[in-house]
Parts: C-alpha cells; structure tokens; sequence
C-alpha cells in the first residue's frame, strides 16, 4: 500500500469517527446505519447496547424491488426500513450518515424513512 492510499484510507476512518464518536443506539432508539457502494445502497438499524441488528435493507435485498443504487431507489428503501422497524414496534431512530455528506442518496434514504413514520 503505498503513502496515498494509506493516508484515503486513514481519512476516511477518522470521518466515521468524527460522526460516530456522539452516536450510540439504544433498543428504545437504535442507530439507522446508512453505507453505499458505486452500485448498491444498504441502511440498518442497529442496538450498540447489545451489539445486535434489527433491521437491514438494501438494494442487495431478496424482496426489494430496487436493484441499483439511484435516488428513487434510496427513498423506497427508506420507506421499507421504515415499515420493518414499525414491525419490531421502533418508531424514532438516531441517523447515522457514516462517512458520507447527507446529501444525494443519503438524503433520499432519511427523508423516505421519515415520509414512513420513522422519527429522528
């Protein structure tokens, strides 16, 4: 690994930290994860205090309808989310936006979580 890819690596670390570091999810108010590739968009929520996952969709996901990663496709996974948490009786979440800027599909994602009931 050479001193470049080191020091993108190291950056992008210390960004998840920098937004993690006041996040913690609780099983009254779990952490809604969001992460992305180039191709795909995934969101879970997640108990820090058992170390557990709720919830997860994506785009990867067997019953979603969206196969790429697309704005369209971010809101309806976070309507879905939405509907999976109101299963498992979770109405209010804390965002976590990882390392990514909440902008684009990050946005799309909360903002068809929140059109869905969830709070945060």
């Amino acid at each position: 690994m050479d001193n470049s890819k080191k020091n993108r690596s190291r950056a992008r670390k210390s960004r998840v930290l920098r937004v993690r570091k006041t996040l913690h999810g609780s099983a009254e108010r779990p952490r809604l994860s969001v992460s992305k590739t180039n191709r795909h968009i995934y969101a879970q929520l997640i108990d820090d205090d058992k170390a557990i996952t709720l919830v997860g969709y994506g785009t990867l996901s067997k019953a979603s309808a969206a196969k790429k990663k697309s704005k369209e496709s971010a809101r309806e996974i976070g309507k879905q989310l939405a509907e999976l948490a109101k299963q498992k009786n979770v109405h209010s979440v804390i965002f976590d936006r990882g390392r990514y800027k909440f902008h684009g599909v990050i946005a799309e994602l909360a903002n068809g979580a929140r059109e869905a009931g969830l709070q945060f």
